[in-house]
């Protein structure tokens, strides 16, 4: 055998600017997660791999008759290749095209030369392989589906021969787990056309367990049109087999046995007739389309209110059956194709309004990262999204993990930031938690959501409240609109306005899918008119008591935080945090507006003084004394911080307060009303300053502290991007984009394309990584994480453009005066800053 090099390269035809080190291929929920490594390489370079690193075997060539090359395209068939000593074939790399994606869709695309047999003038096949996972926010039955979509497209006027193969690493952790293997044969319809499934599986499945994070319970089908050919057999033989005769022999191997014992792969193959009588400046296309899924039942277990419970994927409310789940996929593809290519095309025009164009790759790269942490259970009338801590420690239901990637969530389908949060509320309403602030997560290890009956998990008291506060209020803000330009997603206000009033039902059921323009399984509108406050106070009467309950905690604990965790945990316990106060006086504020959704006046008076109590104090302890900028801890003077949660200020609406667009859901404008007096809080440490004066200057938060960190962010910025915080030059991405949003155009441009130098730059070889160093190779700072759903951080912005009727960004045009923050803010620092604390 002769191994040649053809074209390494063909030029660069990339559609999408940035050239990430991993892109997703098959990326569905944790368990079906397959994403190509050194992406900058050609995807022949190395195997695909889960997104822990391992390698698994999934690997794709083609042949073209009357030539004794062969051409790998995905994976390392070559590998195999190389044991056939007495082979007439040449192992050739194809010229390789490039890549491209957008935010459902991986695409690579090859050119496959003519055989020297045909004339010199024919020109080469391009074959383009696609794998969509599609984001479909109009339709959550879809989007429960655990599969994906691969598509092999071929242009050209002479034939090729396809051959694709999986092995057993799809479905364990363990190399030298004992599988088994079949294959099905079913009919589409009354249609004479049929598919071809394999299923592999754990010959032992290991129920809700997990090696090296797979799951050890559950069976892949990997499924095809009928009319290809088939093949189970020992890799070193069944690869050769096929580069030498460009075809497979319809044959199983039964030998059950281990994943790497005489390695199993399952194989199809396709001929694609080309050299038709059509001239060849007017080539043939054709093309093949596989689907891959993951079934497991259940998929975790849950201390729900009634008891730990096994849980059912929710798409098994829709299907009776896996064969019945597997024909609908596969028949679906050109509806989810569409579905997925209307959200790709809405979130680049977005993202094209962020003032950097890289920007629309970094949202499209996110997507599928987020929805591949997460599982959709329960049933239409009380559906449940789960969510696993991908990579940092695997916990269930991380709040403080939901937090950042929640952005995502109300750009694309708010109803999903919902189901993420009910699980943690009826677990913690049945009276399972024993504390009193807000847990941590439900459950030390996904799929086991067996919660914390003793109360012992991670202690983050005021952060989780936080947390959870300004995601419920953003959650009813989402809900309430009077029109399509005002809802927070694009996709909200499709669908009809039914509303059931039954208090035991779910306010944001699945039961009543719709039809639309012919289109089966769509979601209906998500609030707006009337429904969207019905349904905002239906969901926080059935809940209220808990929301006072973390909003009581906040007021005692919240301005002087003691010794604890933030959210960034990996750098260690801190007392009086700056960002970690903002956020739970930010909390309390929330409070105020959840309470006014109820009605609850006396409540709403009671939080909105006490909030704004806290942050006249904040701002005197928070910022330095020089008024440049924001200290990391109030004592920790020469210190500063990126503020991320000044974030929510603005999400929420607070910033507009007092200004000529002051807004609020329930209350168009409040500039009229007679501003209340604050009320000190009973504890006697706040009775050392007098309560602040009615005159207030505009915005919650004031103004000029945005100013000031904007001008700061600016200053401090590295070359690949903005530092977390004074102690060390590493960064989160998710807070970065919380951070750029809402700080000056010119400083936000700088922000993201200091992210963009570093996806085109890093030495990290994961999954997009959010911790990471801003200098040097930009590689990891020793805590290795990858594949996190709280890249969902990345949509900050997005889903500011959209927020407060969309006027939440033109709130934020004091940001564009002349001499933004330059001043040593005047008004903000008191001129002694020697409180007590």
């Amino acid at each position: 055998m002769r191994w040649l090099i053809f074209v390494a390269v063909a030029g660069s035809a990339l559609a999408s600017k940035l050239t990430p080190p991993v892109l997703p291929l098959i990326v569905r929920n944790p368990y079906l997660s397959t994403w190509l490594g050194d992406a900058r390489q050609p995807p022949w370079h190395d195997w695909p791999m889960f997104w822990t690193g391992e390698r698994i075997g999934f690997s794709i060539m083609v042949t073209a008759p009357g030539s004794d090359n062969v051409y790998p395209l995905l994976g390392r068939p070559q590998d195999s290749l190389s044991l056939d000593t007495h082979a007439e074939y040449n192992v050739t790399f194809p010229a390789y095209i490039g890549a491209q994606f957008d935010a459902s869709t991986t695409n690579f695309t090859y050119s496959i030369p003519a055989p020297q047999s045909l004339s010199k003038s024919t020109k080469p096949v391009e074959l383009t392989l696609s794998f969509l996972s599609p984001i479909t926010p109009t339709s959550t039955l879809r989007q429960s589906i655990p599969a994906s979509y691969m598509t092999v497209h071929v242009k050209g006027s002479f034939d090729v021969n396809l051959y694709v193969d999986l092995n057993g690493q799809w479905v364990s952790g363990n190399r030298g787990s004992q599988i088994v293997w079949d294959l099905a044969h079913q009919q589409l319809g009354k249609s004479d056309k049929g598919l071809k499934t394999w299923q592999i599986r754990r010959e032992t499945e290991l129920l809700l367990s997990e090696e090296r994070d797979q799951a050890e319970w559950g069976t892949l089908h990997f499924t095809g049109p009928s009319d290809l050919r088939h093949e189970a057999g020992t890799s070193g033989i069944v690869r050769p087999r096929f580069a030498r005769i460009g075809t497979l022999q319809n044959a199983i191997d039964d030998d059950y046995r281990g994943i790497m014992e005489d390695e199993p792969i399952f194989a199809f193959s396709k001929s694609f007739l080309l050299n038709s009588s059509l001239p060849p400046e007017l080539p043939t296309t054709d093309s093949v389309m596989f689907s891959i899924a993951l079934i497991q039942n259940p998929v975790a277990q849950y201390a729900s209110a009634r008891g730990l419970t096994f849980m059912r994927p929710l798409w098994a409310s829709w299907f009776s059956s896996v064969k019945d789940l597997l024909d609908f996929h596969y028949l679906d593809y050109d509806t989810a194709s569409s579905l997925a290519t209307n959200y790709s095309a809405q979130l680049a025009v977005d993202a094209y309004k962020s003032g950097s164009d890289d920007y629309v790759d970094i949202v499209a790269l996110t997507a599928r990262q987020v929805m591949g942490a997460t599982v959709f259970s329960g049933t239409p009338d009380d559906p449940i999204l789960f969510l696993k801590e991908i990579s940092s420690n695997g916990n269930f239901q991380t709040i403080d993990v939901i937090f950042p990637s929640f952005p995502f969530f109300l750009y694309t389908n708010p109803r999903w930031l919902a189901y993420l949060l009910e699980p943690l509320i009826e677990h913690m309403l049945s009276g399972q938690y024993p504390n009193k602030y807000a847990m941590h997560d439900l459950g030390y290890h996904f799929p086991n959501a067996t919660g914390h009956v003793d109360g012992r998990d991670e202690y983050m008291p005021v952060e989780e409240c936080g947390n959870i506060l300004i995601m419920g209020l953003a959650l009813v803000n989402s809900l309430i609109y009077d029109t399509s330009a005002a809802a927070g997603s694009a996709w909200s206000d499709l669908g009809s306005q039914s509303f059931d009033p039954n208090p035991a039902t779910s306010a944001f059921s699945l039961k009543n899918l719709e039809t639309r323009d012919g289109v089966f399984g769509l979601d209906d509108s998500w609030g707006g008119s009337t429904k969207g406050l019905k349904q905002a106070r239906k969901w926080v009467t059935k809940s209220y008591r808990l929301w006072k309950q973390w909003t009581s905690y906040l007021i005692e604990f919240s301005l002087r935080p003691h010794f604890q965790l933030s959210t960034d945990d990996f750098a260690g316990p801190l007392q009086l945090q700056t960002n970690l106060a903002l956020k739970g006086i930010l909390g309390i504020k929330a409070m105020s507006q959840i309470s006014e959704t109820i009605e609850n006046e006396e409540d709403t008076k009671y939080y909105k003084n006490i909030s704004e109590t806290y942050i006249s104090k904040w701002t005197e302890y928070g910022i330095s004394r020089d008024g440049s900028h924001a200290k990391l801890a109030y004592h920790w003077y020469g210190s500063w911080t990126t503020l991320y949660n000044l974030y929510a200020d603005t999400l929420l609406c607070f910033h507009l307060e007092g200004t000529s667009s002051a807004t609020s859901p329930l209350q168009n404008s409040n500039n009229n009303q007679q501003q209340q007096t604050p009320l000190t809080p009973s504890n006697k440490k706040h009775h050392q300053h007098p309560p602040p004066s009615n005159d207030r200057k505009p915005g919650f938060v004031p103004h000029n502290i945005y100013k000031i960190q904007s001008t700061w962010y600016s200053a401090v910025l590295q070359t690949y991007g903005l530092p977390l915080d004074s102690r060390h030059l590493y960064t989160k991405s998710d807070w970065e984009f919380f951070a750029a949003a809402v700080t000056s155009p010119s400083t936000r441009s700088q922000i993201l394309n200091s992210v963009a130098k570093w996806v085109n730059e890093t030495s990290t070889d994961r999954p997009f990584t959010d911790l990471y160093e801003t200098e040097g190779t930009g590689g990891w700072p020793g805590a290795h994480f990858m594949a996190r759903p709280v890249t969902g951080g990345h949509f900050a912005f997005l889903t500011l453009e959209k927020a407060c009727g969309g006027r939440a960004m033109e709130g934020l045009g004091f940001l564009d005066e002349d001499g933004e923050g330059k001043g040593k803010g005047k008004g903000v620092v008191s001129e002694d800053e020697n409180v007590e604390l």
